[in-house]
């Protein structure tokens, strides 16, 4: 660095490249964060309130829910008979 006045100058703007990129990735780890908030308060209500996110009945409308109450992939054997020969 032959002068002084530069020092400063190159002082400042790797501070602001600095600052630039620190408020850059919080701003993109604060985005991730509302994003996910935002997916999982839209599941959880879609599980509250299936009606309104245009599911079926409550007691059917949970994935993952009985076959019983659902309706679904009802057995047409016995259990036994499947695992025979």
């Amino acid at each position: 660095m032959s002068s002084i006045n530069g020092a400063f100058v190159q002082g400042a703007e790797a501070y602001g490249r600095l600052l630039e990129v620190f408020i850059d990735g919080h701003w993109w780890v604060v985005g991730d964060y509302l994003e996910n908030v935002g997916k999982c308060t839209k599941r959880l209500g879609a599980n509250a309130y299936p009606y309104l996110y245009g599911g079926s009945s409550a007691i059917g409308g949970y994935k993952g829910s009985s076959p019983e109450f659902s309706g679904y992939a009802t057995a047409t054997k016995e259990i036994r008979k499947r695992f025979d020969a």
